[in-house]
């Protein structure tokens, strides 16, 4: 095939390779119509026939997992629990009105609006089927008994799932199915024993502000009901039954990465075991906190994660080799098909690989993916495609729909999607250039490996930016080059040299493999420490609310998606989606669901906190969502604010005084001077401040504050009458301000002044 007419003197440079990558000015001007006279019917037309051709014959079915996560997007910020057998008759009636109306022209709307209803009914069914009891307040020194299920090696304490089997606390007679207990050191119990012990419980963690994760919903949906920590000694007990199959196939599955962790241990120590055996094994609680950190801030983070890249890896390492062997023998070349032999095995191992490492739902839904593109393989179908990915999503969102809440659910996928985009659209364009070409040429030198990888490293380092910034409050500004550096070591040493030793342990000769894979450990943990020292590693970014991320969502989804110039719009949604997130107001006061801690924006600009513990998790979320690098620990945290046994104040950033009342005799002296009093008790109904107490705080949880013209607007976790099985409502709903009016500042300075400084200020 003839290429295009190479200039004169048969030398092309970098505009004359463009030409053959990008469309020359004429294809744009086809493809959009010039702004004149008659141009907007003309752009209607445009309009109906690229909409035409997107709802095109084989263009629906990557929009229906789509369609279908809505409807679970709408069941979770549902009000109270929706009734389950009209969800599912309505979903019926209407996959039924879709299947009648194949042949009309709506009927692209109703398959969408169907999967929208199938979605929001199968979400119903999965919270009705995982249904149990959950803690509702703290409860001391309560006596259980169960089967333990799980058992996490943590690097301070360790971690353990007790399946309960009796329960008996004087103060509460819930029935919990599933506790998780922090145990000391050292002292965790194996999987599939039965012990007894004494325990402190505490609910299930709600959302520590409004918009952060909500952790008692991820609890609810894993079956466990209460967390706390183990009192004294646990003591071994005789089961008073067999256990149940899946719990020996726990045990069994935890003396596994038990033996693979001691084999790890053996060679290597310190941060290069905990990353093994967190590759290998999803144990990844013993690395420590530096490392960790130094992991996300340099975009690292998801190498610890055993997600779609981890499969990948071990699926194509066992794919290749099975088949490099196979092509070794003459006769099978000819007469058998190697190749999806090959897929099979590797299938196999992604099998094993799901086992080992706990089938988390993050794993499953690497393992799906994996395992559709490989199945695709062997039943002689294009693996990478956007069916590919619609078909895994589907998988996953039936079996699990709670995952579509999941920050590794989202994240994954959009970086699929930007790679299948990629691999479809832009590679084959990109590369698309004549023989001896300069992009050839370079390609020998291997440009276009060190593209590939480069593009896919920016692309999916952009579409998973919208959800770090959402869910952990940063981006990873130098995320290509660390993953230029570390993933090539990481995938060519650290991922086979694990795989080898896996099948030399048996033989007793992993040792050099567990070496080898140190060596390329030491070669990642060194590029994570390099980027993450760098100016400007960590992006910082203030937390935003729903609408934006939804927004970014859309737009993401319309540019993987469509095909026609109309995929443009999405780009539009993300420029939206970015100004939306930018106006989005920071909070004046902060109170914890407890109202033991509240944080407020002084002159300064900076949150001062009051707090009457250490409450590190609480205050190490407030900063991060208001994108400030200072640590719990720092002590400018309290500039400003004074304490005593009774309460705290701090001033405000117009100088009226919030106080945190400990004690109930703080609260006369704190309803007169304060502007704001914050409490966990309850406070008198005489008091002239405004009032957060313990009634509000136990029916809305946390709450935000933000300074409007009318007063605080207040911005609880929990609106007033919602409830859901996870956090169940009150029993007697209340309804609470929407907005308070804290007093006018005192008339006199020295009036504003917090108790303990007053006598100095007069001196």
């Amino acid at each position: 095939m003839a290429g295009p007419v190479r200039p004169p003197g048969g030398r092309r440079g970098f505009a004359g390779v463009m030409a053959d990558v990008w469309p020359p000015r004429g294809a744009l001007a086809a493809g959009w119509p010039a702004i004149g006279a008659g141009a907007w019917p003309s752009l209607a037309g445009k309009l109906k026939s690229w909409a035409r051709e997107e709802a095109g014959a084989g263009r629906l079915l990557p929009w229906v997992p789509v369609a279908f996560g809505a409807g679970i997007a709408l069941y979770f910020s549902a009000d109270h629990e929706p009734v389950l057998w009209v969800t599912a008759v309505t979903a019926v009636l209407l996959c039924v009105a879709a299947g009648l109306m194949r042949r009309h022209r709506l009927f692209p709307a109703v398959v969408m609006i169907a999967a929208a209803a199938a979605g929001f009914a199968a979400a119903t069914a999965r919270t009705a089927r995982v249904a149990h009891p959950v803690l509702a307040r703290p409860l001391y020194s309560v006596s259980l008994t169960g089967f333990v299920e799980a058992r996490d090696i943590r690097e301070r304490s360790d971690r353990i799932v007790l399946r309960v089997a009796s329960m008996e606390s004087p103060r509460s007679s819930v029935a919990l199915v599933r506790v998780r207990l922090a145990v000391r050191k050292g002292t965790a119990p194996e999987v599939g024993s039965f012990v007894q012990l004494k325990a402190r419980l505490l609910p299930p963690l709600a959302p520590v502000r409004p918009g952060s994760y909500d952790f008692a919903r991820d609890m609810f949906f894993q079956g466990i009901g209460a967390s706390g920590f183990v009192m004294g000694t646990i003591t071994a007990q005789p089961p008073p039954q067999e256990s149940s199959y899946a719990l020996r196939y726990a045990a069994t599955m935890q003396g596994l990465r038990d033996a693979i962790d001691a084999r790890i241990r053996s060679r290597l120590s310190g941060d290069e075991r905990a990353i093994a055996t967190a590759l290998l094994t999803g144990r990844r609680d013993a690395i420590t906190p530096d490392v960790n950190d130094a992991m996300f801030v340099s975009g690292l983070g998801h190498v610890l994660s055993i997600s779609g890249y981890h499969m990948a890896v071990v699926a194509g390492v066992v794919f290749f080799a099975v088949r490099a062997l196979l092509a070794l023998i003459p006769g099978l070349t000819i007469s058998h098909p190697i190749k999806k032999w090959a897929a099979a095995a590797a299938l196999v191992a992604a099998a094993f690989y799901l086992l080992l490492s706990g089938a988390e739902v993050a794993t499953q839904r690497s393992f799906f993916m994996t395992a559709v593109v490989l199945i695709a393989v062997m039943v002689d179908r294009r693996a990478v495609t956007f069916r590919t990915l619609a078909v895994a999503a589907m998988i996953v969102l039936i079996a699990a729909p709670e995952a579509l809440v999941h920050p590794s659910f989202q994240m994954s996928f959009a970086a699929t999607l930007g790679l299948v985009a990629l691999v479809q659209f832009g590679l084959p364009r990109l590369f698309a250039t004549p023989d001896s070409s300069t992009t050839q040429r370079i390609a020998l030198w291997g440009g276009r490996e060190l593209s590939m990888l480069l593009l896919a490293s920016l692309i999916a380092g952009l579409a998973t930016t919208p959800y770090a910034a959402f869910h952990f409050h940063r981006i990873t500004p130098y995320g290509v080059l660390a993953n230029l550096a570390a993933m090539p070591v990481v995938s060519v040493l650290v991922m086979p040299a694990g795989l080898l030793g896996l099948l030399a342990a048996p033989f007793g000769l992993d040792g050099p493999w567990w070496t080898l894979m140190g060596w390329g450990i030491d070669w990642m943990i060194a590029v994570t420490r390099w980027v993450a020292a760098l100016p400007g590693a960590v992006g910082r970014i203030p937390a935003f609310g729903i609408g934006p991320l939804i927004a970014a969502s859309l737009g993401l989804i319309l540019i993987g998606l469509l095909r026609t110039p109309l995929r443009w719009s999405g780009a539009v949604l993300l420029a939206a989606a970015t100004a939306w997130a930018a106006m989005t107001p920071r909070p004046d006061i902060l109170v914890s669901g407890d109202g033991r801690a509240v944080a407020v924006r002084g002159r300064d600009g900076r949150l001062h906190v009051m707090r009457s513990g250490k409450d590190v998790f609480v205050t190490k979320e407030w900063l991060a969502a208001d994108a400030d690098a200072r640590l719990p620990a720092d002590s400018s945290l309290g500039d400003g604010v004074s304490c005593d046994e009774q309460g705290c104040v701090v001033a405000m950033a117009d100088g009226r005084i919030v106080a945190l009342a400990l004690r109930v005799d703080a609260l006369a002296d704190d309803c007169t001077r304060a502007a704001l009093v914050v409490t966990a008790r309850s406070a008198p109904q005489s008091c002239e401040a405004a009032v957060i107490d313990r009634p509000r705080l136990q029916q809305q949880g946390a709450l935000m504050l933000v300074q409007n013209g009318k007063g605080l607007a207040v911005t609880p976790v929990r609106a007033d009458g919602t409830g859901r099985p996870w956090w169940p409502a009150p029993a007697e709903p209340s309804e609470f301000e929407a907005t308070l009016t804290p007093r006018a500042p005192p008339s006199r300075a020295q009036d504003a002044t917090p108790p303990d400084t007053e006598q100095a200020g007069e001196d």
